[in-house]
């Protein structure tokens, strides 16, 4: 092996050294520059490091149809099934969520988090997304300027320091290009919504290796277009014979409400019923809930621990989860030059410059309110749409104002635009000093600045109840109805647009490293590795206007601007034990200027005793530095939905609302500056075989320990778990809840298990060339504790509002090729899991209802023909079987979807994707 490539591979520590194969089938060009880089004079194990590592190669995401990052990383195995795409989080679910998520999506490897999962761009950090520096957003990296992505599948915390304890995605772009190249991608699909399109133009002048020079250039333009769930049919929230319905009163049709002072006064009975209601439509009297659209008659029996009968039997619910939009509008534009000079034969020189813009349109079902006589919004008496219920309610008081839960449908849905710019420089040096020692040093800067702008269905609180107050705007539209001129004057007159909050991110960074041999041993060489990193990292977000002055205004709390420092140094070994076994030594020590140092160390090992068969290990530590929003964001107001529940005294007090049905109880969240990193122990165990020429099969088995895990304290838990939080519950003297302090924790561990297994073929049949791969993630187990002190429940199988932990995903591929032509065949599978259980299990099912969410298989189709000279043409069909996500009656109020869950499946359908690529000679 070449001494340059050992050490190359050594300062990387494997990362550049591919294993077990892509998710996809690659080409042969690709193959042979895999064994180019590894050295090895058998193909298949000469790909296998002590490292296990995926590469996947540009031509093989565009013959899937890929258009999009988050496409790319959803496919693989080993990303988790969590709430991290772009359809989660246009719907703020759960007080959990990210509310500044701002079209943003994430990487997610081992299902251990976002910010477990480490992002690098040609092996250097970047910054993180700008809302909310949670992890880098996927969307910042320029799709069609890379060359291949390199997926590690181990810690990475000895090599990179913090966020790499799932493991590292390292994106490589192209870096030596010479001619001109442009591509059209149209994506869209048979149902019509979501079509993707793509525009990309690749060029560059020069030879590093004839002239000395090399500037290129990559201009990359998308458009993803609004997918509704109206244009699915699968997306029905409204289906009780099978466990499903809606648990909210928030209806277009308004639900009155009872209280003191009101026309329902504290409660209602019926003739000949002792029951005292507390809510009530007319339409719900009448039977005739579903003539509006979207609206049903409350389902009780499935959600009677969620709304207490006495509040839902004569109220009417609504599907609000059949109007979420799916896939949002998205443009995105994403340049790229870089310009290298070839100084010497052994050392050259490079300017970097990144530049990213994405706009997002995000789009919310309209505002939901409940009125109330402190707050001014009743409906007045004499008003001109009052409505009488004593034909229905005989002691209802026609006297008294009219307080209702509403779905302000007449102000539109709540749209928000999010524009974020995303930029680095950088400027760095590599080569070979003394003809031996290989070195690299860079330093760079990146910002990531989000800003978003309120353009539709948000106003001012003070305004809109003050219009509701004044008895001209109707909350009870029959079918076809409208408001009325006069009354669309005053709802436009209470409106907020315009700009809302921003939020941006810094990173610069100092790096470089040298490389060598070290002395000699009988095995072979030692080969040495030191480096350090030098960062200062920031961020600050602020709004605009003040957010508590918007009604349901979605932002955080503000932070002012925060930075801190990190210095780190690391070294590495590879050492040859005999000429069949070497091993991997790595140490890092990273101080940060908050909250001190860390160590953490790596060892590795390859052992190949013959020609057929590698072993390969690994164990090392990582920790996770808490994130700014997590150490400093500062307190927000927020509310629960309504229907909450007293743990403590709803069992001494059943029917009564101020403790069984709560109505939008407020908490406070926000950061915890005494928040400690999160720490893990892990490894891996794993052989790969070749039994015959062009055959092989790999599997690794990977443990995770975590501790100190940083976690949101929801609301929810703490209620959960009133009897270990009780602090956080504060009461009023009559033991009603008058808030709940949720926030940011050093909570317990997790622990995971599981296996990676890759299998390989490929060969020739008469003139036809074949290969067959299969990569898939078995997770044994995933464990986790809420709060310290709790026994670990397992999760996988299960429904999980945040993740789910699936037994086993796979991707497997078959391509063909004869002469001009190549076709593949792409299969994407996942096993099923346990349902969420209607009314958490405590009423019985609908006969209907299956507890068993089933598997998903998803085919995809392409062929590609290179006939025409200079010209590349590919037809691909994604979904080949126009195959329905599987069913899910999971409470849409938990995890966005009704009826099928977007963390699982893909929405758009069978779609025909259609690439044009030209090359200018």
């Amino acid at each position: 092996m070449k001494v340059k490539k050992l050490a190359h591979m050594i300062a990387l520590m494997g990362v550049f050294a591919p294993a077990a194969g892509p998710v996809f089938a690659q080409d042969g060009a690709a193959v042979m520059q895999r064994v180019e880089i590894t050295g090895s004079s058998i193909k298949r194990l000469a790909k296998e490091g002590a490292l296990p590592v995926q590469v996947i190669n540009y031509d093989t995401i565009e013959k899937s149809g890929i258009t999009s990052t988050e496409q790319l990383i959803r496919s693989l195995s080993a990303n988790g099934t969590g709430a991290d795409n772009m359809t989660s989080g246009n719907n703020v679910f759960g007080a959990d969520a990210d509310r500044v998520s701002g079209g943003a999506s994430y990487a997610s490897l081992r299902g251990l988090g976002p910010n477990s999962t480490l992002v690098l761009l040609n092996g250097r950090r970047i910054a993180t997304f700008g809302a909310s520096a949670k992890a880098v957003d996927l969307n910042a990296i320029p799709l069609g300027a890379i060359q291949r992505v390199e997926i590690l599948k181990d810690g990475a915390s000895a090599i990179y320091g913090t966020d790499a304890i799932g493991g590292v995605i390292n994106f490589i772009l192209r870096t030596d290009y010479h001619g001109l190249e442009v591509s059209l991608n149209d994506n869209f699909t048979q149902h019509g919504g979501g079509a993707n399109r793509r525009l990309s133009l690749l060029g560059g002048v020069g030879s590093l290796q004839k002239e000395g020079f090399n500037v290129m250039g990559s201009v990359t333009y998308d458009n993803n277009e609004k997918l509704s769930s109206h244009d699915r049919a699968f997306a029905n929230g409204f289906q009780p014979e099978r466990g499903l319905s809606p648990d909210t009163t928030g209806t277009p049709y308004a639900n009155q409400l009872s209280g003191a002072g009101t026309a329902l006064g504290t409660g209602f009975k019926r003739p000949g019923d002792p029951t005292t209601y507390l809510q009530a439509n007319p339409l719900s009297f009448q039977g005739k809930c579903d003539s509006i659209p979207g609206m049903s008659q409350y389902q009780t029996a499935l959600w009677k621990d969620v709304t207490a009968a006495t509040r839902s039997t004569y109220s009417c619910a609504y599907d609000y989860g059949a109007d979420y939009i799916i896939n949002f509008p998205v443009e995105r534009l994403n340049a790229v030059a870089r310009g290298t000079l070839q100084i010497s034969p052994d050392h050259k020189l490079f300017v970097e410059a990144l530049y990213g813009h994405n706009k997002a349109t995000a789009e919310f079902t309209p505002v939901q309110i409940s009125t109330s006589l402190a707050n001014g919004n009743a409906y007045p008496v004499g008003g001109a749409y009052y409505q009488d219920l004593s034909a229905f309610i005989p002691s209802f008081d026609k006297t008294k104002p009219i307080i209702y839960k509403w779905r302000a449908n007449p102000w539109g849905n709540r749209m928000q635009e999010d524009v974020t710019d995303n930029a680095r420089l950088l400027i760095g040096a590599e080569g070979v000093l003394l003809g031996k020692w290989d070195y690299r040093a860079g330093l760079s800067h990146g910002e990531s600045t989000t800003k978003t702008a309120l353009i539709g269905g948000y106003g001012y609180t003070s305004k809109i109840y003050s219009a509701l107050g004044s008895g001209i705007i109707n909350p009870w539209l029959s079918a076809g109805q409208s408001q009325t001129p006069e009354a669309m004057q005053l709802i436009e007159s209470t409106r907020f647009n315009g700009a809302f909050q921003h939020g941006k991110t810094s990173l610069t960074q100092l790096d470089g490293n040298l490389s060598g041999e070290v002395w000699q041993l009988p095995a072979g060489p030692v080969s040495m590795a030191v480096g350090f990193d030098l960062r200062r990292e920031g961020y600050n977000f602020a709004q605009d206007v003040d957010a508590t002055q918007i009604l349901l205004s979605p932002g955080n709390a503000a932070l002012n601007e925060a930075s801190r420092d990190i210095k780190a140094v690391y070294t590495e070994l590879i050492i040859p034990i005999t000429k069949e076994l070497e091993t991997q030594l790595a140490l890092r020590r990273d101080h940060y200027s908050v909250f001190g140092s860390t160590t953490n160390p790596k060892i590795s090992f390859r052992y190949q005793p013959n020609g057929m068969l590698v072993l390969r290990g690994s164990a090392n530590k990582g920790f996770l530095a808490p994130s700014f929003t997590q150490l400093y964001s500062g307190r927000l107001s927020q509310e629960l939905p309504n229907g909450i529940i007293d743990p403590v005294y709803c069992p001494s007090h059943p029917g009564d609302p101020a403790f069984c049905a709560i109505a939008r109880l407020p908490y406070f969240s926000g950061g915890n500056p005494a928040l400690k990193p999160e720490t893990s122990k892990q490894g891996s165990l794993g052989m790969v075989i070749e039994p015959v020429r062009g055959y092989s099969a790999s599997i690794d088995y990977w443990a995770i320990n975590s501790q100190n895990r940083i976690l949101n304290r929801t609301p929810q838990i703490v209620l959960a778990n009133a009897a270990l939080l009780s602090q956080n519950i504060i009461r009023n003297p009559d033991n009603t809840i008058n808030y709940v302090n949720a926030g940011w924790i050093n909570a317990a561990g997790t622990k995971t298990r599981g296996a990676d297994v890759s299998l390989r073929g490929e060969g020739k049949l008469d003139s036809y060339k074949w290969a067959f791969n299969l990569d898939g993630t078995y997770t044994r187990s995933f464990k986790f504790a809420e709060i310290e002190g709790q026994p670990y429940q397992e999760y996988v199988g299960n429904f999980y509002s945040r993740d789910l932990y699936l037994r086993w995903k796979h991707n497997a591929s078959l391509s063909l090729s004869r002469g001009d032509w190549s076709g593949m065949l792409i299969q994407s599978y996942s096993t099923g899991y346990k349902d969420q259980l209607p009314d958490g299990g405590k009423a019985a099912p609908p006969p209907g209802f299956n507890p068993n969410v089933k598997a998903y298989t998803k085919y995809d189709l392409s062929a590609s023909y290179t006939g025409f000279r200079n010209v590349t043409i590919t037809l691909g069909i994604q979904n080949l079987l126009d195959t329905d996500p599987p069913f899910t009656a999971h409470n849409v109020d938990e995890v966005v979807g009704a009826g099928w869950d977007p963390r699982v499946a893909d929405p758009r359908g069978r779609a025909l994707n259609v690439l044009l690529k030209y090359k200018f000679l």
